[in-house]
């Protein structure tokens, strides 16, 4: 990219989490396990859920309203609504249109984008090239998930791990040397079966025998998951930052997927980021999948922890599997 190509960037920032709370209590209560236990395998105090019938759509539309109330942009204005979930309301249509119609962000063109964890810097990237490219103004990227609804309540190992949430960013063009500087995006579908929901699709469609087994639920390979996430977070993150031109002592704030605690710390000693440059919501919000990233990013904004002027690196990994970064110098 060269400066005589626009740039894109972030101009406005939203999120939103459900009311519920459930903390470690609850579910140590459930599981016949202590509080601790599940703290020191985490990093999570508590999560929130939402109501059951709550849709992704429901939390994204709430997140998407507070970033284009940040950005002073209308909905009329947006031009491209792209949501990353792994949890849509529906099959079809996309949970982006029902976001559309409940925005009246008429006739924006929408679509969903499928890359787990990492789908909110895939998206972020993917809408930043329709601006550089000039083929629109603004862009609304959305990041919702309710994972409450697909993680199995007998399951001890994978229940506590996750979250519900959405985040949401407004997409435009930024002054040269602001906004988006480089990014990396990858995948390896040889890894799929290590986190997948194995019914419910085309392969294995719903039913009886298949809601018996329980097979609509989140199944996870922990330890081969661990050893990915920190390699994925490190290798990305290096390769993102070689194509913004910027060294590991550039980075102002570093915003990881926040998946587990323990896989955070150990990309952080890899990379040489301290933690204190380091933006953690895993133990208030757990892992809210695609979601993640922007509900810290968000948060980040509205404390005044990220200000103008200062470099911010995001980094996602999650099923595919896939991994995503992204640097950008913030507006």
């Amino acid at each position: 990219m060269t400066e005589s190509y626009p740039r894109a960037g972030v101009l406005g920032t939203g999120s939103y989490l459900p009311e519920r709370v459930l903390d470690n209590r609850e579910l140590a209560e459930r599981f016949g396990c202590s509080e601790e236990w599940i703290l020191t395998r985490t990093g999570i105090r508590e999560r929130r859920f939402a109501e059951p019938g709550t849709g992704s759509s429901d939390l994204g539309l709430i997140a998407a309203q507070r970033a284009l109330d940040a950005a002073d942009i209308a909905a009329r204005d947006v031009d491209l609504i792209i949501c990353a979930t792994y949890t849509p309301d529906m099959a079809f249509p996309s949970t982006a249109c029902i976001i559309q119609e409940g925005l009246d962000a008429k006739p924006a063109a929408a679509f969903d984008l499928q890359a787990a964890c990492s789908g909110f810097v895939y998206a972020l990237v993917t809408a930043a090239q329709y601006v550089i490219a000039g083929s629109l103004r603004y862009g609304l990227v959305v990041a919702a998930e309710v994972n409450s609804t697909i993680v199995d309540p007998r399951d001890q190992k994978v229940t506590p791990l996750f979250g519900d949430g959405a985040g949401a960013v407004v997409v435009g063009r930024v002054n040269h040397g602001s906004g988006l500087l480089g990014f990396h995006l990858g995948a390896d579908g040889g890894g799929g079966a290590l986190f997948c929901m194995p019914a419910g699709g085309s392969r294995r469609p719903t039913t009886f025998e298949t809601v018996e087994a329980r097979e609509h639920y989140i199944k996870m390979d922990g330890p081969s998951l661990f050893r990915f996430g920190v390699d994925a977070m490190v290798q990305s993150s290096r390769n993102a930052l070689d194509r913004a031109g910027l060294s590991i002592n550039a980075v102002d704030l570093f915003i990881p997927h926040q998946a587990n605690l323990r896989i955070i710390d150990a990309g952080l000693e890899r990379l040489g980021i301290p933690k204190e440059r380091t933006l953690i919501t895993l133990d208030r919000f757990a892992n809210t999948a695609a979601a993640s990233i922007p509900i810290a990013l968000d948060e980040a904004v509205r404390s005044g922890r990220l200000t103008s002027g200062m470099h911010v690196l995001l980094t996602g990994f999650g099923a595919g599997l896939t991994w995503g970064s992204t640097v950008l110098r913030w507006s």
